[in-house]
């Protein structure tokens, strides 16, 4: 598709973890402007803990809007829609008023309650029999709005609507409660595999502290949620009646927008939580009882293996050791980035034998409760830069593993990799994530993959594409590709068979011995 200077420009609001992006695009996937703007810091009130005050999500994407107006080429005349694509799992109490009861709770957060709604017998049998019953109460008592039952019963009784930030932006854009079922990941009673709220009889209405009328309506990704309002319009400078399009939650807005729509292509996520999707029309649990994500495809599945704080623990290692990186990128006027390339490059692929599992944050089946992160094959030639490269190649192990358990379970082979998020524009982490799957690796040809995928949903939906194929097809391509490089890849993949694979199994008890000595983590 040809491309006009007038043909029409797609507005994308991405609400990540770190900060708030307003993006524009145009009809082949280019990214036209961009304004960033950085959340502030996350409250811990106690240890674990992770709030957010809600208003300021909201005031970050203001800013962020009318940052994108004042720079060349943002023609609001030129605007055909808009749509949002949040951080999942981050969940935003209001009253009758509309008025948040108290901040979000985000993702990060970690706090638990034991104090839950009772599940009737019938299902604790069929749970038991199952072999999840464990699993289940551990899901129930990590449900945010369980907690606030237990321990904020006032904020719980005041509660008119109990919405994930999507949902919420969306409302404060269009005025309606609506929100994309694409966007529809946290402890929820929602139907994973029929992509709406779960039936009058499902475990989670038990399960869960929530009523039905507290959430909100749910429209499939592509429909139209509604119109920007006068209100909305005057704060964010985006135009009264401009559309607004479902899109759905980031990491599926992530692989549609790395072009990731047949199984066989999977889209590593390097972002704070680092993720392994394929796209799949059929339902597959890839562990059993955990379902799939309601893919940024209104008829489609994401299936999805994590790694919890993933390319988090790149940002701990900047963060704790590379402050003369830092610095030296300050003095010599170079991305900081560039230099830790420079840091991973200077280590022999395996890095002489040290190892990482990247269990920074337990998992509930695969990793389980109990687990913790390991560094194994200390010697006295290590230094900080073999650290950095075990944290990027311990990530892609497990991101491998991820990949062979989606292969096992859903039967389709995995023959291409595209990698985003802000570790794909690392060429030292795309080129050892080749090593390791011993696949070739792209990194699309923009950097803010969900920010395009929900400009790809928008695109859909207000007919400028006749359908989601074309859509992805005419907006996605691949930039640079990286190659397995065969001498490495004998390395990694002895590493990643004979170790990597056992690591787990055989630390797993002295991880159970570590949280009943020291009670740490909870509930293991």
């Amino acid at each position: 598709m040809s491309v006009s200077p007038r043909d029409p420009l797609l507005l994308a609001i991405d609400n990540g973890t770190q900060s708030v992006r307003a993006l524009l695009f145009d009809l082949r996937g280019e990214l036209v402007v961009k304004a960033q703007v950085a959340l502030d810091a996350y409250r811990s009130p106690q240890p674990g803990w992770h709030e957010h005050d809600v208003d300021a999500y909201w005031q970050a994407l203001c800013q962020a809007c009318r940052q994108l107006w004042t720079q060349p080429g943002a023609e609001r005349a030129r605007l055909a829609g808009v749509a949002v694509t949040a951080q999942r799992g981050t969940v935003v109490n209001l009253d009758r008023e509309g008025r948040p009861l108290r901040p979000a709770i985000t993702w990060l957060d970690q706090r638990r309650t034991e104090e839950v709604p009772p599940i009737g017998a019938l299902w604790r049998t069929a749970f038991r029999v199952a072999g999840v019953a464990g699993t289940m109460r551990h899901l129930v008592g990590e449900a945010e709005i369980n907690w606030i039952r237990a321990h904020q019963p006032e904020v719980w009784e005041a509660t008119d609507k109990f919405l994930l930030l999507s949902g919420y932006l969306n409302w404060r854009l269009g005025g309606r409660f609506i929100d994309s079922s694409g966007s529809q990941v946290a402890y929820i009673p929602f139907d994973y595999r029929r992509r709406r709220w779960a039936g009058p009889r499902a475990w989670q209405w038990q399960a869960l502290a929530v009523k039905p009328s507290m959430l909100p309506e749910l429209a499939p990704p592509g429909a139209r949620l509604g119109s920007i309002t006068a209100k909305a319009a005057f704060d964010t400078g985006i135009p009264e009646g401009l559309p607004l399009l479902a899109a759905a939650a980031d990491k599926a807005c992530e692989v549609i927008g790395a072009g990731c729509c047949a199984p066989h292509v999977a889209c590593l996520s390097y972002g704070t939580t680092a993720t392994i999707n394929i796209t799949s029309q059929r339902y597959i649990e890839a562990v059993r009882f955990v379902p799939p994500y309601p893919s940024a495809l209104p008829d489609a599945y994401s299936i999805e293996q994590q790694v919890y704080r993933g390319y988090w623990m790149v940002n701990w290692f900047k963060e704790q050791f590379g402050h003369h990186e830092q610095s030296r990128a300050l003095l010599e006027d170079v991305a900081p980035e560039h230099l830790f390339d420079e840091l991973a490059s200077s280590v022999p692929p395996g890095s002489m034998g040290l190892m990482l599992q990247p269990y920074w944050t337990p998992g509930i089946r695969l990793p389980g409760r109990e687990a913790k992160g390991a560094i194994v094959g200390f010697g006295d030639v290590h230094t900080r830069a073999h650290v950095y490269r075990a944290i990027l190649e311990g990530l892609a192990y497990a991101l491998r593993e991820g990949k062979e358990r989606i292969e096992r379970r859903g039967g389709v082979r995995i023959t291409e990799l595209r990698v985003s998020g802000g570790g794909s524009q690392s060429d030292a982490a795309m080129q050892l994530t080749a090593d390791i799957f011993g696949l070739p690796t792209a990194r699309p040809h923009v950097c803010e993959t969900s920010g395009l995928g929900a400009a790809i949903d928008a695109a859909v939906g207000l007919g400028l594409y006749p359908d989601f194929a074309s859509a992805v097809a005419g907006m996605t391509r691949v930039g640079k590709v990286f190659e397995p490089i065969s001498g490495n890849r004998a390395v990694y993949e002895r590493l990643y068979k004979d170790v990597y694979l056992r690591m787990y199994r055989r630390l797993r008890p002295m991880y159970r011995d570590i949280a009943r000595i020291t009670g740490y983590p909870r509930g293991a």
